[in-house]
């Protein structure tokens, strides 16, 4: 008496392998291309971050600069702080050749640290400048006053006071370009035209900050970010 034995045969075995090892390769490159997806978009998301910390960081002070307390520049006494005189005049400037952006701001808090200079008023008819931080004697308000000096060199953009070393604040930087909106005169209000090099500080009434970065393993593409920060104090 013969036994018949049911199973499955080689040839049917070996198929079932191979449609098994093609949706094993499937499902794999579906992960591959989703880590690689993950990994692009998380890098995105960081060089956004970097700007946005930079932009807004240098649009902060940038807002308050020219701010020398509750009377005009001219009416300051800068004798108890000489070199004050010449950096009021022009409080912000952009040097295209060393990459710096200079700056001097209200250090609106006193939460900087020490300030460069402070203005000592009674904002009605006396203004003093002095060295560093400054008391304020009876009927007196203190206006503490910050230069800061961004600088772009070696693909990162570093910042200082000018009195110790630069702290790094972003790097993968490719480009760093700095413009001027200004007016046709020392009195119009409106942005007539962009300079990097404006003849008068006195017509400056907006600055322009153009970014690049980079992604440094080069899975995502250049970023670009530009942003626009309106003074709100004229340099007169």
């Amino acid at each position: 008496m013969s036994r018949r034995y049911r199973g499955f045969g080689l040839i049917e075995l070996m198929i079932a392998i191979t449609l098994g090892l093609i949706v094993v390769l499937g499902i794999t490159q579906i992960f591959v291309a989703a880590k690689a997806t993950y990994l692009s978009q998380d890098r995105a998301a960081g060089m956004q971050e970097d700007a946005r910390f930079i932009l807004s960081k240098m649009v902060q002070e940038i807002r308050m600069v020219g701010m020398f307390g509750c009377l005009t520049t001219s009416a300051i006494d800068t004798s108890a702080a000489a070199n004050f005189a010449a950096i009021a005049i022009t409080p912000i400037t952009w040097n295209s050749v060393s990459n710096t952006l200079t700056l001097v701001t209200a250090d609106i808090g006193g939460n900087g640290g020490k300030p460069t200079w402070t203005i000592l008023s009674d904002c009605r008819n006396t203004a003093t400048a002095v060295r560093d931080a400054g008391v304020p004697a009876a009927g007196q308000v203190a206006f503490p006053l910050r230069q800061q000096i961004y600088a772009f060199r070696n693909n990162r953009i570093t910042v200082t006071s000018g009195k110790g070393p630069a702290a790094g604040l972003v790097s993968n930087v490719r480009t760093f370009h700095v413009s001027f909106g200004v007016a046709r005169s020392a009195t119009d209000i409106a942005v007539s035209s962009y300079s990097s090099h404006p003849t008068d500080p006195a017509t400056i009434r907006s600055v322009r900050l153009q970014m690049t970065l980079y992604d440094p393993s080069g899975q995502v593409a250049d970023q670009q970010y530009s942003v626009v920060a309106a003074l709100r104090n004229r340099l007169l």
